[in-house]
């Protein structure tokens, strides 16, 4: 073998042997090529919800309702472009009212930016929209806050709004609608001093539901006043009525005699006393009762509300008189009188009273007379006039008497 090895004819041949092997181990190359294959993909139907609108139009000088905001659309096609719309939402749905008129009409909506392959489907596919000149208009601001907020004994002042107008810009029709501009203070709790709030405006129409407008500025600040305002004033009695016949009303008394009132610094100004009425007709023995403190207007509030009210009384005995003569005043001497009704020229008095006041009166304690002072000669009809003592009431039986003014004989 050392010998084959050396020699250089023998490595020759084994060398082109193995060049041969290995030569023979290549496959054959072929002239044929591969030719590409389309073979469809799968198709597929996607629906997606929330797709928003977007429209296309002047706004500076329109204003558009009616239009949706958000569409369903359902996409159709290969599976892949699908799936890639759906991820990706790389379309458009719109509605181009670039060349619409003012008012009413059924457009179509579109879609743009899908891919070719695809198909859509819109729902809703139109929208009933409305065209309106947009318009501007300043309105004042009034500023609303709920009384309750505010303590007991402190009282608010005129609210005040600044900027107190704001600009509100619409349709021309919910424009024209506008009632109320408003601007509510929020707040929490009860207030005793002066407070500056932001509020946002809304703008509503007579039945109180908000509009869909733009409003600048949206906010504004809303100063309410607050002070304290109340006085202590007394609580008067007022008698009502007349008492029932034989009932003299002795004293009225109050459990508490004094007010505390809550109102405007005018109203306190020009209010110098309550009062309680107490209606006296019916009462007909010594009685408690709760009655009302009654306010005049403009009074927010009065502590205490209600009060007790004592009222005593004396029961009167009753006498009657009779065959009291009456008297003439005022006549001149050149004149005299004669009564026709009563004829004998006297009358009956009823009295009442204290019991022993009553029982030591008579006729003499009592004077009725009849004034013939403005009177001239003729027939008169003349009130019955009585003078007598304070302590007790009287009522005469016939009031006027009939009589004859004639002159004197000289």
């Amino acid at each position: 073998m050392d010998k084959l090895m050396d020699n250089r004819w023998f490595m020759k041949i084994v060398a082109l042997l193995l060049a041969l092997l290995l030569y023979s181990s290549v496959p054959e190359s072929t002239s044929t090529k591969t030719s590409e294959v389309n073979v469809p993909g799968e198709q597929n139907t996607e629906t997606i919800a929330d797709v928003p609108v977007k429209t296309y139009y002047d706004t500076e000088n329109l204003v558009v309702s009616g239009i949706p905001d958000t569409v369903e659309v359902t996409l159709k096609g290969p599976n892949s472009h699908v799936q890639s719309a759906k991820a990706l939402q790389n379309f458009e749905v719109y509605i181009d009212l670039t060349d619409a008129k003012v008012g009413k009409q059924t457009v179509k909506l579109r879609i743009k930016d899908l891919s070719d392959k695809l198909t859509a489907t819109l729902e809703p596919a139109f929208a009933n929209v409305t065209i309106q000149e947009k318009v501007t208009k300043e309105f004042n601001v009034e500023a609303e806050f709920n009384n309750s907020m505010i303590a007991e004994g402190f009282v608010a002042g005129q609210a005040v709004v600044e900027p107190n107008k704001v600009k509100i810009t619409g349709a021309k029709d919910v424009i024209e609608r506008i009632a109320y501009v408003k601007a509510t203070l929020d707040m929490k709790g009860t207030i005793q001093d002066t407070v500056t709030r932001e509020a946002r405006i809304r703008v509503l129409d007579r039945e109180l539901n908000k509009l869909e407008v733009v409003v600048e500025p949206e906010t504004v600040e809303v100063t309410v006043p607050v002070k304290s305002s109340t006085k202590e004033v007394p609580i008067n009695v007022v008698q009502k009525g007349t008492p029932p016949t034989g009932v003299t009303i002795t004293g009225i008394d109050l459990d508490i005699d004094k007010a505390t009132i809550i109102a405007s610094e005018e109203v306190l100004k020009n209010t110098e006393a309550v009062r309680v009425e107490v209606d006296v007709s019916k009462i007909d023995e010594d009685t408690t009762l709760t009655l009302p403190v009654i306010i005049s207007n403009g009074i927010l509030k009065v502590t205490p509300e209600t009060i007790k009210v004592n009222v005593r009384v004396n029961k009167q005995e009753g006498k009657e008189l009779s065959g009291i003569p009456l008297k003439t005043q005022g006549l001149s001497e050149q004149y005299k009188a004669a009564f026709k009704d009563p004829v004998n020229g006297t009358a009956n008095l009823s009295i009442y009273g204290p019991s022993e006041t009553v029982r030591e009166l008579d006729e003499s304690d009592f004077t009725l007379y009849v004034d013939l002072s403005t009177l001239e000669e003729g027939e008169h009809d003349v009130k019955i006039q009585v003078k007598g003592p304070s302590n007790v009431s009287w009522r005469l039986v016939k009031q006027i008497a009939k009589l004859t003014i004639t002159k004197s004989e000289v």
